[in-house]
């Protein structure tokens, strides 16, 4: 165990983030080359080893912190690495992007301050393949079974990689020319260098999973999804939620309104050796991103590398606080004031948060050049209605909409090849088993976002751990593999649903 006494010495201490201008300056991690080992075994000393540890409850992949912290804390980062493997495929990518609900849901943050859960998890991570323990783990036999897994985002890889060492055979087809989903093109090179990616799909291929990309299964140029269920015994559905919600408001037809996945993936392209130059850029420009969340801060710290002008970063949600309401009681993850990275290099360039809250955009106004000017209003905090006498203009020379994903796309014949059903909420119907409308699909399950909906990369792990468990009992009669969540389970919230459905 750790030191019983850590948490009541040892103050939090973060790993700190490289400065402002010199990230800023670079595409390279936030964290790159930062000295981690010594100040996260420190950090993981201050786990409280609880009876009952919370942080549990926070991650729905279960995963074994108080062990892996255990051993963090006195250097055995083999030991740390496999109990982190233990629950979770990919923990180089979780311990980069994930918010960290368990850290909401420490213990000590009753009334001091969580673990650094997410460092320790990063640095073991980091640490066991430096140190060479990832390798590939192909299955000592197979199962004869062939499985078809679409789409080669977090959830879609985590099934595949399950299923693959529980002996099937495994293809991943991904539309995109290269395999990662959003991992690959929405997510920013300085949030996660792409070689974390690689280095985990060059294991899962030393495993025996086969990757086809630019397989766009259903669409017009890609193969029939009915042909690819016919020839295989089970397929998996993981294409996430891409169904991107607009903004029809006067004027979003002019020149430089774009959709922010859009942009992030051609400013990844440019660090993948595709183009020379993006061809959406900020550069030069005034800059203005609708939507304050995740895939908006992404959008914020990309057009800050790529020299805007000015960056203003609009949320239609009023200004959290600083501390949890009396509504978001401990352990569940609160809706508080937070800074991202991007938000703290905003800071370091103009001197102020680029956000501004509780604001809805009016309309666009421009010329046959493109979009010149946004006109925005204030908006009560309930009803978002807009408040009189708040109108104002900003200018605008690039105008990024980030405001999140209504399910799984419509457009193609996915969909209607497979006999898809929507549930209520526009996303593909499966039941508690992820089994496609509930069974009526025979062989095929839902993963992820497609199923989910929009959601936290923790959570797309999870499904894709729990799917793999589903397809490889519906295949062999009954599965070893781990299931930690179920279809339908959700966050815990404050009135006790926790996501145990409870």
């Amino acid at each position: 165990m750790t030191d019983p006494f850590g948490f009541l010495r040892i103050p939090r201490e973060a790993v700190p983030a490289r400065p402002v201008e010199q990230r800023l300056g670079d595409w390279h991690e936030v964290y790159a080359g930062q000295a981690l080992l010594p100040l996260v075994s420190r950090q993981a000393d201050r786990c409280m080893d609880c009876g009952i540890p919370f942080c549990h409850t926070g991650c729905p992949l279960g995963n074994l912190i108080p062990e892996w912290n255990a051993y963090a804390a006195r250097g055995d980062w083999q030991a740390a690495y496999e109990r982190l493997h233990a629950t979770n495929n990919f923990p180089e990518v979780t311990g980069r992007l994930c918010p960290a609900p368990c850290e909401d849901a420490c213990v000590l943050t009753i009334n001091a301050d969580p673990v650094t859960i997410k460092n320790v998890e990063q640095a073991i991570a980091d640490e066991g393949r430096r140190r060479g323990y990832m390798t590939p783990r192909p299955p000592d036999k197979h199962s004869g079974k062939t499985v078809a897994v679409i789409g080669s985002g977090p959830a879609g890889l985590a099934a595949a990689q399950q299923l693959t060492r529980a002996g099937h055979r495994v293809t991943v087809h991904e539309r995109a020319d290269r395999i990662g989903g959003l991992l690959r093109y929405g997510i920013p090179e300085f949030k996660m260098e792409k070689a974390h990616l690689d280095r985990r799909i060059d294991q899962m291929r030393g495993e025996g999973t086969v990757f086809v990309t630019g397989a766009d299964i259903g669409g017009s140029c890609g193969a029939g999804a009915d042909e690819l269920r016919s020839r295989c015994d089970a397929v998996v559905v993981a294409i996430g939620a891409g169904e991107r919600r607009e903004l029809p408001v006067p004027g979003r037809s002019l020149h430089g309104i774009h959709q922010a996945m859009d942009y992030l993936t051609c400013a990844n392209r440019v660090q993948e050796g595709d183009y020379a130059v993006s061809p959406v850029t900020a550069e030069g420009r005034h800059v203005v991103i609708v939507g304050g969340g995740d895939t908006g801060s992404d959008c914020l710290g990309t057009a800050l590398r790529q020299g805007a002008v000015s960056v203003l970063q609009l949320d239609i949600n009023p200004e959290p606080g600083p501390g949890r309401s009396d509504d978001e009681p401990w352990p569940v993850y609160p809706r508080t004031y937070r800074i991202s990275h991007a938000h703290e290099e905003a800071r370091g360039h103009a001197g102020r948060d680029p956000r501004l809250f509780a604001r809805a955009t009016l309309r666009f106004e421009g010329d046959e050049a493109g979009v010149r000017a946004l006109r925005l209003t204030a908006v009560e905090p309930v009803g978002r209605s807009p408040l009189a006498g708040t109108e104002d203009v900003i200018p605008a020379g690039l105008v990024l909409l980030a405001l999140g994903f209504s399910g799984p796309e419509r457009a193609g014949g996915l969909r209607e090849q497979l006999a898809l059903e929507l549930d209520e909420r526009g996303n593909f119907a499966r039941d508690a088993g992820f089994a496609a409308g509930g069974g009526r699909a025979p062989g095929v399950f839902v993963a992820g976002d497609a199923g989910r909906g929009q959601s936290l990369v923790v959570w797309a792990i999870a499904e894709g751990r729990a799917a793999a468990a589903a397809v490889d009992r519906y295949l062999t009669g009954s599965t070893c593999l781990p299931a930690p969540v179920a279809a339908h389970d959700r966050p815990m919230t404050a009135l006790g649903r926790m996501r145990y459905g409870l």
